[in-house]
């Protein structure tokens, strides 16, 4: 059952990483954070009644995780916007190595032949992004024009921004990690209710802070803002749950969560009409080959 939950989970993070790239076509990144996740508090209240409780080291555990996805969340969303979606799925998987590291040093969890061939095949996927045909960025999504910007400036603007995409999988390993952890102490509700609290508030001081403006009013008028709330809600109850069994381990579920570069790589091509995509798939493919292999428990 964890392995359909973490599955589901995969899925519905690929629909998301979609829905980000075309709510970001109406929205701010900034806007969308906030009310996404002001929506997405707003659905999980009705079970706040079983989130009461709790010792008050777990609101501090609960706090430093919703940091570390919120400042995640940040640098995914400007990856997202200024990269080619498939390009942004593919170096998704890189979280993979992260969180594996994570679950072998700090949970101790052992790999098997399966697992470890696995992880082989996911990492000669991202190792063959490196080789890929030189990916074109387009300058009206990084912002800049040709009289402005060399080619050299622009590459170095798009490895900005790759290097966004790395830091956000490490920090969304740190709190997978920490999810995992949690889960064997607390319920799902006391987790995803203080969560979704914290980062509603992390949001909000960084408005505050740093003076963008957000027009709520035309987000929520933004369809692809409530269809992320709702996937993610339901994604990350999945992956509670998951998290929760005890014969679920951080190391297999790493790589079936990778299952959602499938959805990212087919958007890439049917929804944003984007070249290159062939070179791209084949990295998918051995990547997917390593989460089927590493999935054998």
């Amino acid at each position: 059952m964890w392995i359909f939950l973490v599955l589901i989970y995969g899925i519905f993070k690929g629909i998301r990483e979609v829905c980000k790239k075309k709510a970001m076509q109406f929205s701010s990144p900034l806007e969308i954070l906030l009310v996404y996740s002001i929506i997405s508090f707003l659905l999980v209240t009705p079970d706040f009644k079983n989130a009461l409780g709790l010792e008050p080291h777990f609101y501090a555990a609960i706090a430093f995780k919703s940091f570390v996805i919120f400042i995640a969340w940040i640098f995914s969303f400007i990856a997202i916007k200024k990269l080619p979606i498939s390009l942004y799925g593919v170096l998704d998987l890189s979280r993979v190595l992260f969180a594996t590291f994570l679950g072998v040093t700090v949970l101790g969890e052992t790999m098997s032949i399966f697992q470890i061939s696995g992880l082989i095949l996911v990492c000669l996927g991202l190792v063959g992004l490196k080789f890929s045909p030189k990916t074109q960025v387009n300058c009206n999504t990084l912002q800049l024009t040709p009289q402005t910007q060399s080619p050299e400036q622009k590459n170095q603007r798009a490895a900005v921004y790759i290097l966004m995409a790395f830091i956000s999988c490490a920090l969304n390993a740190i709190s997978g990690l920490m999810d995992k952890i949690l889960m064997q102490k607390i319920n799902s509700s006391q987790l995803q209710c203080w969560y979704m609290m914290f980062l509603v508030l992390f949001y909000i001081l960084y408005a505050i802070f740093t003076k963008q403006k957000v027009s709520i009013k035309n987000t929520l008028k933004n369809k692809w803002v409530w269809l992320l709330s709702i996937l993610f809600v339901a994604a990350d109850r999945a992956l509670f749950l998951a998290n929760a069994d005890p014969q679920s381990r951080i190391t297999v579920m790493t790589l079936i969560k990778q299952s959602g570069c499938i959805v990212v790589i087919l958007a890439g091509k049917f929804v944003f009409k984007e070249k290159n995509i062939l070179h791209k798939a084949i990295c998918a493919v051995i990547i997917i080959a390593g989460i089927f292999l590493g999935a054998h428990v």
